[in-house]
């Protein structure tokens, strides 16, 4: 689903010149370009009403995961590549916020739910969606090799679940970061290679992306695959609904950490106040509905009715695990080079 996505600083910089601009623009239409994530998707009946009730025209430009989106936005902050950009995640924004990629801006819509999920208190970056990563099971596979159903971090590295778990590199994808944040959150700083230690002794598997983790090794999704746990998020039961109308696989939501994506306008953007127009779209209620089926991750606005299959299977995880921003990207090249070590040395 979001996958971090490679890039030299060379390949960031000719990107950029390829996407910077408004070149596209027709003699005196206003465009906000917005900078995006690859899992990025909206109605497009939604941008061309906005276009008709505001004369702004939206141009979505997609610039690869959370971790790419940032680089690149970090090396052309000078020459900002868009106006308002969205995806750069709570495991990357304290980065963004620190180079100033950022302006501020207050929207009023983000009274209406986005303010819980503030990074700091500055309104540069407003919450537009959250993402929970956790362990999700495949119940019938487990049932089938007479293997009761993992209670949390602690079971999968019980030799009752050897080889039965299959999980992303963190260094390679996004759902893999946040897993292996979430067990440097439960585990603490002091225990949680140990834990990966054991994890690699009970033969996890650990593959490059969520697509080939969860469509090719998986079980419970259309590959087939040969184990029946996987890293994935609270919301992917909703799209594996049987013909029972029940899901057929679960979330362990004692294995979440919250990942929350977020919007702002770049500092020396060309249509500033066209942009801020545009931020308040992506926080309105009529985007907002969207979210689930449009990009599977919940709406930041409170009060946002989910679809019936996620009211569910997918309900929003109680209390995921969650690090200080701060703390992510003071720590974040240290944790994966420690756990390169322990799962890949």
């Amino acid at each position: 689903m979001r996958r971090i996505a490679l890039l030299t600083a060379a390949g960031l910089l000719a990107a950029s010149c390829s996407l910077g601009g408004t070149d596209s623009a027709k003699p005196g239409e206003r465009v906000v370009v917005l900078v995006t994530h690859d899992s990025f998707e909206v109605d497009p009946a939604l941008l061309e009403q906005f276009r008709v009730d505001t004369g702004i025209k939206v141009e979505p430009r997609k610039s690869g995961d959370a971790g790419a989106l940032t680089n690149q936005l970090v090396l052309t902050k000078a020459n900002p590549i868009g106006d308002v950009a969205f995806g750069v995640d709570n495991t990357f924004a304290s980065r963004a916020l620190d180079e100033g990629v950022f302006a501020e801006y207050r929207s009023p819509e983000a009274a209406k739910g986005s303010q819980r999920y503030a990074v700091d208190d500055t309104g540069r970056l407003t919450a537009v969606d959250v993402g929970d990563v956790c362990v999700n099971i495949d119940p019938a596979a487990l049932a089938a090799r007479g293997v009761p159903v993992p209670a949390g971090f602690a079971d999968l590295a019980d030799p009752k679940y050897r080889d039965l778990l299959v999980v992303q590199d963190p260094a390679t994808s996004s759902p893999g970061l946040a897993f292996l944040l979430g067990t440097v959150a439960h585990f603490g700083d002091q225990g949680w290679v140990g834990y990966w230690d054991r994890l690699k002794a009970n033969g996890v598997k650990v593959v490059s992306g969520w697509e080939e983790a969860y469509t090719q090794e998986f079980s419970g999704s259309s590959g087939k695959g040969p184990r029946p746990i996987v890293v994935s998020y609270a919301s992917s039961p909703s799209a594996e609904i049987g013909d029972n109308g029940l899901p057929r696989t679960q979330a362990l939501l004692d294995t979440c950490f919250r990942q929350v994506e977020y919007a702002g306008i770049l500092t020396g953007a060309k249509n500033p106040d066209d942009a801020r127009k545009v931020v308040d779209l992506l926080l309105s209620e009529k985007f907002q509905v969207q979210v689930p089926e449009k990009m599977y991750v919940y709406p930041a606005r409170a009060g946002v009715a989910l679809p019936r299959s996620w009211q569910q299977a997918a309900p929003l995880p109680a209390s995921p695990a969650t690090l200080p921003a701060g703390d992510i990207q003071a720590n974040r090249e240290r944790w994966i080079g420690q756990w390169r070590a322990a799962v890949q040395g």
